[in-house]
């Protein structure tokens, strides 16, 4: 019976037992020592041949990148920097590797290379731990809102509406090149479209999901939504996956909660379940950070970070408050801002929401009652006329990583914001129904999880955190 590679680590009981491995080659040397990883853990394994009795044309075909089978006896390891190693008694070629053309040599590579090379990257130590990461942190956004009675929603890939006012979305037709029928105003007549209307793809669930919160209560949506963003930058995306959990009778207060207890939840996951990972990741990011100058340094390790977040309470501050801030600190006195903060209404950039959080309140932050005209139509309007009941949730070394709101649940409010922003109404009259039939307070918030799994590994371009990243200009695989 095959066993993992991770299972053999972490087993005592194997010792002295014979065992069967399946894995790839990661090293090769002296004819003797296999360097053996099968995906389950970033550890190799040794694998050590009786090469006098292997044939010299099972030896010629071990290369780096090759699959191989083997069978043996786990033994105490003679060398240094593994407690164990398989002495092989058989072992089997099953998928050759030519040394000559394998792009993953046992070397350092850029992680540009790496990304034109993204069908194979998984087999680097960075990326198998990035995506591993990845796959434990899915499971934990999903294991928390099970336990708590969420219900998981598929909403629709394909839309007619614009969730967030942007227009930044992609087109789904299917009209042929240059044939698309003309209405008698010249513009392309959708009513004999697939779907009868124009549609693109959806640049977030939480419209359909906020149905499902006003009728079972609790719901969350994680899928992939789309940007037709024209931006390329180590931040953006035009393909992502988006965590997005909507709350009836829940106000911003209880959706401050929501977001800070879920993302505690979901980092400390990984922090048990990620050990050899997270210590890995965070010893590259150790090492990346030496190379920059000192003033552009992290003061905090990746694990530092993750505990950050963990061990502190996050502090919750008006919009209003942070300019004061802003205003008055040394940064934006001393002109050390990009963006110098001068009047209320600004829209707060990334190094705003890390100073606050890096530099004045050392801990995690969450902003509240944003202006109105810098935030969506279905966030809340206060009774001052000027603010909405949204909310950000800003982390070290990142900036914003939530983004949620109370939402809208008056009917006329909601329509006159609409109306301000000339969204028609009847492109969303099912949404606007749900102020009709049953209103009631609700609240929910979007995490780009993309941006999570950034945070959660230490790597600084959001390419690197997505099997295969579409951006401009390239959807190679």
């Amino acid at each position: 019976m095959k066993t993992s590679v991770v299972e053999v680590l972490n087993n005592e009981t194997l010792l002295l037992q014979e065992i069967s491995l399946k894995g790839w080659v990661r090293t090769f040397r002296s004819n003797r020592f296999i360097a053996l990883n099968d995906g389950s853990t970033i550890k190799n394994i040794q694998c050590v041949l009786d090469f006098e009795n292997t044939p010299e044309e099972t030896l010629k075909r071990i290369n780096t990148g090759a699959a191989i089978a083997v069978k043996g006896t786990l033994t105490e390891s003679q060398g240094r920097g593994q407690s164990v190693e398989v002495q092989v008694s058989e072992i089997e070629v099953l998928g050759d590797s030519n040394p000559d053309e394998y792009p993953i040599q046992p070397k350092k590579h850029s992680f540009e290379f790496l990304r034109e090379n993204a069908h194979l990257r998984m087999r680097t130590n960075t990326f198998s731990a990035v995506m591993r990461v990845r796959s434990k942190l899915s499971f934990a956004v999903h294991q928390y809102f099970q336990e708590r009675d969420f219900n998981y929603v598929h909403t629709p890939i394909i839309t007619g509406s614009d969730a967030e006012g942007a227009g930044e979305m992609f087109r789904v037709t299917n009209f042929k090149d240059n044939e698309a029928p003309i209405d008698e105003n010249g513009n392309i007549d959708y009513s004999k479209d697939f779907f009868g209307k124009e549609t693109n793809l959806t640049v977030s669930g939480q419209l359909e999901a906020e149905t499902f919160a006003m009728s079972l209560g609790k719901a969350y949506t994680f899928g992939p939504t789309f940007r037709a963003e024209n931006s390329n930058t180590t931040r953006h995306l035009a393909e992502f996956w988006m965590i997005e959990p909507e709350v009836a009778f829940m106000d911003l207060d209880g959706n401050m909660d929501l977001a800070e207890d879920f993302i505690k939840y979901v980092i400390n996951s990984i922090l048990v379940s990620c050990k050899d990972d997270l210590a890995f990741l965070d010893q590259r990011l150790t090492q990346e950070e030496k190379s920059k100058p000192q003033a552009q340094r992290s003061e905090m390790s990746l694990l530092e970070k993750l505990k950050f977040v963990v061990d502190n309470n996050f502090k919750r501050v008006t919009y209003t408050e942070a300019i004061d801030i802003l205003r008055n600190s040394k940064p934006n006195k001393k002109k050390k801002f990009q963006f110098p903060i001068n009047e209320w209404g600004a829209d707060l950039q990334s190094e705003h929401e890390r100073f606050l959080v890096e530099k004045h309140f050392k801990c995690p932050v969450i902003l509240f009652d944003y202006p109105a005209n810098i935030k969506a139509f279905y966030m809340r309007l206060n009774d001052d006329g000027k603010t909405v009941r949204a909310m950000d949730v800003l982390f070290p070394g990142i900036g914003e990583i939530v983004g949620g709101s109370q939402r809208e649940e008056r009917y006329d409010v909601l329509v006159e914001k609409m109306k301000a922003l000339d969204i028609p109404e009847e492109d969303l009259w099912w949404y606007l129904d749900l102020r009709k039939f049953g209103t009631a307070v609700h609240s929910g918030f979007g995490l780009g999880f993309e941006r999570l799994v950034q945070f959660a590994t230490g790597m600084s371009n959001i390419r690197d955190v997505i099997p295969f990243p579409r951006t401009p200009q390239n959807a190679e695989f």
